[in-house]
């Protein structure tokens, strides 16, 4: 009986194809903006949890203002001054907690604003950062050509990722050749071997990324460190508890006791990272879902037009024996199938799409099964929601009316 149903709903939708390939567009497109928002989100989860796993979950984070995890709340009530406020790490931060006696190597973090060139080239999406000789050590970053910062280069050298060099001279061999960050001449002595999921605890491209020490990155800021973070690696695994409780201990006495710092460590690290993207994928999502309430508007239209068209349909097959059970359900699987298809091409186009944009992205999107049971779960409920209605109103038609009006 089903099967019978479902031939006919696919004749009577195959009758009226234009009118069912524009209702069916209504759910792709609902479908493809709440799938593309879930598998980069994913992706972006999954880039900052491999990078800390990769680092044995041995390192610790140090960054300005007290974090929490996100949640729609704290989304809301955001400062977008906040990310223009001064830094409360210092120098003398990093001095103290370098002497900390299990502390193994400590680097700092301080993004400048400004422009990468090579002669009237521009390099897009690429940044500066001022570090330490540690943070190859810490990140687990190794050179492809040259070497990484050491306590010897001097102020007008620079080390940058692999794909910036391709982008910048067309080629990874760039050992020797100058570039301007900030209008600023340097040289170039390393070339950071690329990496395959670069977006990490630091929430920088190390591949897009300009290294240079911390003297050069203060010179751009008028002497002053601006330090967004400091990264920590303890001297060993063991020591990562002790550790971090000795570096909060530290952070307190030099702020007077006033906690205006995070120390992350551990899975902390990720928990706040995913925690921050995936109030941003429900708020995306919540948002998207809207283009899918209005794909199933449009499918209640499309069929309550259509039990209108199949009014006499409806009182002949009554006349014949059909129960009003048999003339909701042939309506209504109608009503399924048109949704079930947009999600499904919706699903197909959202992949594809995210696989398109995560090439100018620094992590690959994650398509898994239960994005796709959504996406046709999502696309099942729309189609008996909105689709219950015209059933019910074909179900419920007299047959002698039906027939009278079109005799």
């Amino acid at each position: 009986m089903f099967l019978t149903h479902f031939r006919i709903a696919l004749a009577s939708l195959r009758s009226t194809r234009i009118r069912t390939a524009l209702t069916i567009l209504g759910i792709v497109v609902g479908v493809t903006s709440i799938t593309l928002v879930l598998v980069l989100g994913k992706g972006a989860q999954q880039a900052v949890n491999n990078h800390v796993r990769k680092l044995n979950n041995s390192i610790i984070i140090i960054r300005p203002g007290k974090a929490e995890r996100s949640t729609l709340g704290s989304v809301a009530s955001y400062n977008p001054l906040s990310s223009y406020a001064t830094s409360t790490l210092t120098e003398n931060d990093l001095t103290t907690i370098k002497n900390l006696p299990s502390v193994k190597a400590i680097a700092p973090l301080m993004l400048i604003n400004g422009s990468i060139k090579n002669g009237k080239h521009v390099a897009r999406d690429a940044a500066i950062v001022a570090t330490s000789p540690d943070l190859a050590s810490i990140l687990k970053l190794s050179a492809k050509q040259g070497q990484f910062l050491d306590g010897t280069t001097a102020n007008d050298t620079v080390v940058i990722g692999e794909q910036l060099s391709v982008d910048l001279f067309g080629t990874d061999q760039s050992i020797g050749r100058q570039l301007a960050l900030r209008g600023h001449e340097f040289t170039i002595i390393g070339v950071i071997k690329k990496v395959d999921n670069p977006l990490g605890v630091n929430g920088i491209n190390s591949n897009r990324t300009a290294f240079v020490g911390l003297e050069s990155g203060k010179a751009f800021n008028q002497g002053i460190a601006q330090i967004q973070q400091l990264s920590v690696l303890p001297k060993s695994k063991q020591q990562l508890a002790v550790t971090t409780k000795a570096i909060h201990t530290t952070l307190l006495k030099n702020h007077e006791n006033e906690e205006d710092f995070s120390v992350l460590s551990g899975d902390d690290i990720s928990d706040i990272s995913s925690g921050f993207f995936q109030v941003i994928v429900t708020m995306t999502t919540a948002i998207a879902a809207v283009s899918l309430i209005v794909g199933g508007i449009g499918i209640m239209n499309i069929m309550l037009v259509s039990v209108t068209e199949r009014t006499r349909e409806v009182g002949i097959r009554k006349s014949l024996g059909a129960s009003n059970r048999q003339i909701l359900i042939q309506f209504l699987i109608e009503s399924v199938t048109m949704s079930l298809l947009g999600g499904l091409i919706g699903f197909s186009a959202a992949c594809a799409l995210a696989f398109v944009i995560s090439l100018q992205l620094a992590f690959p999107p994650v398509v898994t099964w239960d994005v796709f049971v959504m996406a046709m779960g999502l696309s099942l409920f729309i189609g008996t929601v909105f689709g219950i209605f015209p059933a019910i109103r074909a179900a419920r038609k007299d047959p002698i009316t039906a027939l009278r009006q079109y005799h």
